[in-house]
């Protein structure tokens, strides 16, 4: 059973709930059982019916689409909507249809607005190739074919362009631009001076391209499962965001001026769940990285 706060458009709230199908697992292994790494479960937003964003539209607690905001500084957090986020410059690509995750149409890398030379079938979604956004995915990953000439156009640079920027290119007209910090994670220092390494890994033997949290974060995304896209725009993930709710007219709250109980963040465990609904998630960033 999921518990809401309800906020309409005068701020006021309201208690609801809805009764959720879900799974439990009685073994895990591997790393995910490492303290720093261990987590208490999956909070599953895929695309089928069975996932709890499908469940809780087809009980008509919230529409098909849900947002987030990942913050990269500082300790993480964020925002997570089940709703819409509305906020103007939001550019949408096309969901790639019938497929298990969220694909998109990944036309072309560009290094400084220099396209890579890949051949356009790499980026082609088929049984194992394609471009997933996941930010169930710490960093990011670039098929083989698609990392090696990335790589070289980062180090044929000069001096004065260490940093460039990285553009995705996507069907519909649609770009994710990435700044150096976007891509980049600093490991330390030598003699001094901060060293930086390369966020991006390589997909071996497969050509898979996965957007992680590397890439995702300071942003907002939208997965408007509905119509089969996902939008994004760049954003400060500490301020507050307006949210469409699903109520057959427009209203939209200050989701940042939205506060619950201390009894209640305590239930949570940090973990604040609203009917537009938002709630702050902790996004750590995992070392293990190649070096530019």
């Amino acid at each position: 059973m999921l518990y809401f706060d309800s906020v309409t458009g005068d701020s006021s709230t309201a208690n609801s709930s809805a009764s959720i199908v879900f799974g439990c697992s009685n073994y895990q292994s591997g790393d995910l059982t490492k303290s720093d790494r261990a987590v208490d479960g999956i909070f599953g937003f895929g695309q089928n019916e069975l996932s709890v964003i499908s469940q809780l539209s087809s009980r008509g607690i919230s529409p098909r689409v849900f947002s987030h905001c990942l913050k990269g500084e500082d300790n993480g957090g964020g925002i997570l909507v089940l709703g819409e986020i509305v906020e103007p410059g939001i550019v949408y690509s096309p969901l790639v249809p019938s497929q298990p995750h969220y694909n998109l149409n990944l036309q072309s890398i560009a290094v400084n607005g220099q396209i890579v030379p890949v051949d356009p079938a790499v980026y082609q979604t088929s049984r194992n190739r394609g471009t997933i956004v996941d930010s169930g995915t710490t960093l990011a990953y670039l098929a083989e074919e698609a990392y090696d000439p990335f790589r070289q156009c980062c180090k044929l640079l000069r001096v004065d362009e260490v940093l460039p920027l990285v553009t995705f290119n996507f069907a519909g007209g649609a770009s994710l631009v990435l700044k150096p910090q976007d891509y980049l994670i600093q490991q330390g220092y030598v003699d001094g001076a901060a060293l930086w390494c390369l966020g991006f890994q390589k997909v071996s033997g497969q050509g898979i391209t996965i957007l992680g949290d590397l890439v995702l974060k300071d942003k907002i995304f939208v997965y408007d499962i509905s119509h089969q896209r996902i939008g994004w725009v760049n954003y400060d993930c500490s301020r507050s965001v307006n949210v469409s709710l699903a109520s057959g007219k427009n209203e939209f709250i200050n989701a940042g001026q939205l506060s619950v109980s201390s009894s209640t963040q305590a239930k949570l465990h940090k973990l604040m769940l609203i009917a537009a609904a938002s709630f702050l998630v902790h996004i750590s960033m995992f070392s293990g990285c190649r070096f530019l």
